[in-house]
């Protein structure tokens, strides 16, 4: 996660870079394919044709920088979000009170409780952050904690397996 944080903030210095660098640019009433000859193929004199050219080479360095971080980014992102990477089929925690608040009647083929390996007949022992202590009678703790995180991955255990699921809107 701090990679992917580092890795932003120099994403953000690149890009501030880039704007000092056009403003170069724009203070020489110039761009990126401005001539800096005149019909008469000598530099032009009125601007300063030394800063355009450096800053034409280094908007292009900085922008094939700014190619590399943002891929860079997307692989730290892609490292920290993939499902791959989220506790699966695990044995669950000792410390957690085991006793269940719900029994699996049955699964949708093609849900995310049954991508992310859920059973019929499981026993849920954690869903997120609750447990058999935020029931009573009724299971509308689990319909409001699945209704607040859609598109949020978090974990549940059963009584054979900690899973990871994400939640979303059918």
């Amino acid at each position: 996660m701090e990679h992917a944080r580092a890795l932003m903030e120099r994403k953000k210095n690149i890009e501030e870079q880039i704007e000092a660098q056009i403003s170069v640019l724009k203070a020489n009433d110039s761009t990126l394919q401005t001539p800096l000859i005149d019909a008469d193929g000598f530099p032009r004199a009125d601007i300063d044709v030394y800063a355009v050219r450096n800053a034409r080479v280094r908007i292009i360095e900085l922008r094939n920088d700014l190619t590399a971080v943002t891929n860079d980014i997307a692989k730290a992102l892609e490292a920290i979000y993939n499902p791959a990477n989220a506790p699966k089929e695990t044995e669950p925690d000792p410390s957690v009170d085991q006793r269940p608040f719900a029994k699996v009647n049955a699964v949708a083929p093609g849900s995310p409780a049954a991508e992310a390996g859920l059973q019929r007949d499981d026993l849920v022992l954690k869903f997120g952050p609750l447990d058999h202590r935020a029931f009573s009678a009724s299971l509308q703790p689990l319909t409001e904690v699945v209704s607040a995180n859609e598109n949020v991955r978090f974990t549940f255990s059963t009584s054979t397996h900690v899973l990871s699921l994400v939640p979303r809107n059918i």
